[in-house]
């Protein structure tokens, strides 16, 4: 896989140069340390989801050394909804889009995920599907459990954000200052190539990052 040398200057500089100071010193963003991931060969980000800065404050976090090499997964109805609009997500936030409604004869998004795992890229995903409510996590799909079972030997890596969906929530136009924060799991093998039982897996790493940081599920009682 070549390096596009453009791109990955601009990556580096619009999310190490711009965005990481942006949302660590005005929105209050705190980030753990992710220089363990230049260790991997590959792996998929797996993440909850609240907000349009969760794509940004991963990308801000990762190392520079594999920023141009990990790909945010985003819905092409609403990432490339134009040509133009297409064209800017690919380059300055690297977005793999997918078509989550694809017709017959085309490319299935499971089939863009495989093929962008085989051509040597990471991923992010966010298993939730679209943007929750403030502090709170919705059920998880199933595709990323598959997309595992398909790719024996990749690692998921969990990572738990709070804070992100009240500076910024769904339908929110200016992030307002606020603690945010990006927990990283350790970089996980499936246990089995079984879907469901990845599923569980990775369902039981999210329910302890939730005990463990406080934000409450869809599950919860209160």
């Amino acid at each position: 896989m070549e390096k596009p040398f453009l791109q990955s200057v601009c990556l580096k500089l619009v999310y190490k140069g711009i965005f990481r100071p942006v949302l660590k010193y005005y929105v209050g963003v705190q980030y753990s340390d992710c220089s363990f991931l230049k260790d991997e060969k590959q792996f998929v980000i797996i993440a909850n989801h609240n907000s349009h800065l969760d794509t940004l404050s991963l990308l801000a976090s990762l190392p520079n050394e594999i920023l141009w090499k990990v790909k945010p997964v985003a819905a092409e109805d609403y990432f490339g909804n134009t040509k133009l609009k297409a064209k800017l997500s690919r380059f300055f936030i690297n977005a793999l889009l997918i078509n989550r409604k694809s017709k017959d004869g085309s490319c299935s998004a499971m089939d863009r995920l495989v093929n962008a795992i085989e051509e040597g890229y990471s991923l992010i995903l966010f298993p939730e599907g679209s943007r929750g409510e403030p502090e709170q996590m919705s059920k998880m799909k199933t595709g990323i459990a598959r997309l595992l079972a398909q790719k024996p030997g990749l690692k998921y890596v969990p990572v738990f954000m709070t804070g992100m969906g009240t500076s910024l929530p769904k339908g929110g136009l200016v992030a307002l200052p606020y603690n945010a924060s990006l927990h990283f799991g350790k970089p996980t093998l499936p246990e089995s190539s079984d879907p469901h039982i990845i599923m569980e897996q990775i369902e039981g790493d999210f329910q302890s990052m939730i005990q463990q940081f406080g934000i409450k599920d869809d599950d919860d009682d209160d």
